[in-house]
């Protein structure tokens, strides 16, 4: 499929997104995210094949947040008799959009170039695993234009890098470079800037070749956020019911017992 502001590939079972409008430092425009949604939409069908997606940015910016001009903007919506409506296409593409990747059922790695900001920023943490270039930053700068952050970013900070620190980062607006964001624990990794590709395609790689399984892992640690200690003890006994009825589980034990590598195959 072509699509106007992101690139694709898919090999080996790695399904690669590169948010591609550089211009505009990959600004998280409507007519971005229609891309973006459709192309995690194709790599998610079972004949895909795609085992784990990397998401990274074109040119010097990971994603500047939403496009605050044309039809890019938090208020391009129908218009309202009490004023415009900042939160219309948050409800209605933004937050549904980073839902799906919560639920998304392959692990996601996010490789961030440059600034991740705004919503940029909240889809930058949606990597199960995130690498970020030693020239990243990370940047809630709402405050500036006298908005509130959005894309799950007041969820997912707190539980990240605490509420001090949380607080810090929206209240204050300031930029986090990414050896604080690694210190913090908000990023896996920081490398050189020349390195983020290889690393990231490097760990997409042992995810891709990695079990069935890892998608039962990353769904399980994403509703641990929320779940009581009792619920998420049922959530791992039937997850490992179903794992456990895998031909990867099965080829694991066997692997196990022959005292060889195990050959997944994602089913």
């Amino acid at each position: 499929m072509a699509y106007s502001k992101i690139k694709t590939s898919v090999a080996d079972g790695i399904g690669v997104i590169t948010l591609s409008d550089p211009a505009t430092l990959n600004a998280a425009g409507l007519d971005l995210m229609d891309d973006l949604r459709s192309a995690f939409d194709a790599f998610a069908k079972p004949d895909a094949g795609v085992r784990c997606v990397v998401l990274t940015g074109e040119g010097r910016g990971f994603c500047s947040g939403a496009n605050l001009s044309g039809r890019g903007g938090p208020q391009a919506a129908a218009p309202d008799p009490e004023g415009p409506d900042s939160g219309s296409a948050l409800e209605t593409v933004y937050n549904p959009f980073v839902v799906s990747l919560k639920n998304y059922p392959v692990p996601i790695v996010t490789a961030i170039n440059g600034v991740a900001a705004g919503v940029g920023c909240s889809l930058a943490l949606m990597g199960d695993i995130i690498v970020a270039a030693e020239s990243a930053y990370f940047l809630q700068a709402f405050r500036r234009i006298g908005l509130v952050p959005d894309g799950g970013s007041t969820y997912l900070l707190p539980r990240l890098i605490g509420k001090a620190r949380a607080m810090e980062m929206m209240l204050l607006g300031e930029k986090v470079p990414a050896k604080t964001a690694e210190t913090w624990g908000l990023v896996n990794r920081v490398v050189p800037d020349a390195d983020l590709m290889t690393t990231a395609m490097e760990l997409a790689r042992n995810l891709a070749d990695g079990p069935w399984a890892l998608g039962s892992i990353r769904k399980l640690v994403w509703e641990s956020l929320d779940a009581a200690y009792e619920e998420q003890l049922h959530a791992e006994r039937m997850a490992q019911k179903h794992a456990g009825r895998s031909a990867d589980s099965r080829e694991g034990v066997l692997a196990f017992l022959q005292k060889r590598v195990a050959a997944f195959t994602g089913k």
